[in-house]
């Protein structure tokens, strides 16, 4: 099969740079940083956007590892049968577990500190059906949360930081107020640690205090539940599952997922992937110009090959193919080079980061700041094949300027100067 000669003088010229003489030197210099900068913006582009999923992915396991899939909530009034709304939400094919609780907010004592805690009253044999920390808690067991005793479990952060164990003991102030011969009084209970759990999510792990469902009842003064938690087989159908639900329940009941509980925070992790893949294509339509000006003075200097080529019979068509090949060369070796690097980095940014903090000793992500305290990396294949896609449509059209210039050059002026 004939190769096309446009194909053949097109690849000769990119690689012309390498003989000797300054002019194709210096060419192929900008050739070289053309080809450097177009690899930098897409392996720095793959890096960032692997991270940000890895990060999303990262908080959102771990938040759901306290937060559940589902949620059936009666409103403002308590929901007395709850065994029979389990029951009949557990018939649906998604949901694999339930559990009922009682969630309320409250103060935290602990010598001269106070802080406020989310407190969330748990069946401790149904909770573990439906939070992947309470299997296997930090220390202390969940099974000694019982009705009555007043224990609770707290996070592991917390306990750091009021440097709490299993078996201390802690004052919590409830936001119901007592009317007492010396006048409203706040309500305080004493109460026992038996349990500290890890949930891998800082926030959680310094703001939610456990309980048994019955002691949290009558701290808040709930006569039932305030719903029920429900697990599913698959957290991305989670909306979906809450819809199908809502129809079979009777009564006017709430049933709420996980993305809508917390929608503004996925929204805004989504706007910033946005616009941090607009922002460093910057670099790569940066690394373009670079290519343009390497075209354009490719064509400076072999205006007498071109004027050769068109007194042979070339047609302009031919001459704006020739150029448009050597940039597209260009442009294609610094994406491939730039998806390589940056795949290779992505998949490896746990250790690079691990090794940049041993040596500099710093903390990248300090996890008193940020829900995690190391960096994930989550690389998908759609987003490597769009930052290839974007790479080299600039690229190519960073070819049209200077390819058509090319085609323009008049073979008896080009001649004249020779």
């Amino acid at each position: 099969m004939q190769v096309p000669y446009e194909l053949l003088i097109g690849l000769r010229y990119t690689s012309a740079g390498r003989r000797s003489g300054r002019r194709n030197g210096f060419i192929s210099f900008i050739s070289a940083l053309s080809v450097a900068g177009i690899a930098l913006g897409v392996a720095a582009l793959i890096v960032v956007l692997s991270v940000m999923n890895g990060f999303q992915k990262e908080v959102r396991d771990r938040m759901l590892s306290v937060v559940s899939h589902l949620e059936i909530l009666a409103g403002r009034a308590p929901l007395h049968d709850w065994q029979a709304v389990l029951k009949l939400a557990g018939e649906h094919p998604r949901v694999v577990a339930g559990a009922p609780f009682v969630s309320g907010q409250a103060m935290l004592a602990r010598d001269s500190s106070v802080r406020g805690v989310l407190v969330r009253g748990i069946d401790p044999a149904f909770e573990s059906g439906v939070s992947d920390f309470a299997r296997k808690p930090y220390a202390g067991r969940f099974e000694d949360l019982r009705a009555g005793e007043f224990g609770v479990a707290i996070g592991k952060e917390l306990a750091a930081q009021l440097l709490l164990g299993v078996g201390d003991s802690l004052t919590l102030i409830a936001p119901h107020a007592s009317a007492t011969p010396a006048g409203v009084l706040p309500r305080m209970r004493s109460l026992k640690i038996v349990a500290v759990f890890d949930s891998g999510h800082f926030e959680y792990d310094t703001s939610l205090l456990l309980m048994h469902l019955e002691d949290a009842g009558r701290l808040f003064r709930v006569q039932g539940v305030s719903g029920v938690r429900l697990k599913t087989n698959d957290m991305m159908s989670a909306p979906q599952t809450a819809r199908e639900i809502a129809r079979v329940l009777p009564g006017d009941w709430l049933v709420r997922d996980w993305s809508s509980e917390n929608r503004n925070w996925f929204a805004a992790v989504q706007i910033e992937k946005r616009m941090m893949f607009i922002i460093l294509t910057l670099i790569i339509a940066v690394a373009a110009f670079n290519l343009v000006s390497m075209l354009v003075m490719t064509v400076t200097d072999k205006q007498a090959d071109i004027a050769i080529l068109r007194t042979l019979g070339a047609t302009p068509g031919a001459i704006q193919r020739i150029f448009m090949i050597q940039g597209a060369a260009v442009g294609l070796l610094g994406t491939f080079v730039g998806l390589a690097l940056g795949t290779l980095a992505a998949l490896n940014v746990g250790a690079l980061i691990a090794w940049i903090e041993r040596a500099f000793a710093l903390q990248v992500l300090p996890k008193g700041v940020y829900f995690i305290d190391h960096l994930p990396s989550d690389l998908r294949v759609p987003d490597v094949v769009t930052i290839g896609l974007t790479s080299c449509v600039l690229a190519l059209a960073s070819t049209v300027y200077p390819s058509w210039r090319a085609s323009r050059v008049r073979p008896a002026e080009a001649l004249r100067h020779e």
